[in-house]
């Protein structure tokens, strides 16, 4: 089973805020289905009084920059998908995720940091 997430991403202060909009999709297509969604309706601060949105799609047609202008500020903000490794339904990127007897093995990617027993 798959786990799929939509984050948001966007400069707050000296650094860079991410946040989950959703968690727990079990496939890419709901994650896409679910990013749409909320393209014309997120907000990355619910003080924000919005004038006008634009929205851009990059050319991997799985993300987007939300350019919002507010009364006072305007916020560049990015929506995309993102899966947990540990949860992939591909075996290679789940196998390589796992950690065994405590130690990670030697992976060429990333990997998730599971709870014994897990």
């Amino acid at each position: 089973m798959g786990n799929w997430a939509v984050i948001s991403q966007y400069e707050y202060g000296d650094g860079y805020v991410t946040a989950f909009i959703c968690r727990g999709r079990e496939t890419k297509a709901h994650a896409l289905e679910e990013l749409r969604a909320v393209l014309h309706t997120y907000l990355p601060k619910k003080s924000i009084v919005e004038q006008w949105r634009h929205v851009y799609r990059f050319a991997d047609q799985e993300s987007y920059l939300l350019v919002i202008k507010g009364r006072a500020s305007k916020w560049e903000c990015t929506l995309r998908i993102a899966e947990l490794i540990s949860d992939s339904t591909d075996p290679a990127v789940a196998k390589r995720a796992q950690m065994e007897d405590g130690a990670a093995e030697m992976a060429d990617g990333p990997q998730d940091r599971l709870a014994p027993g897990d």
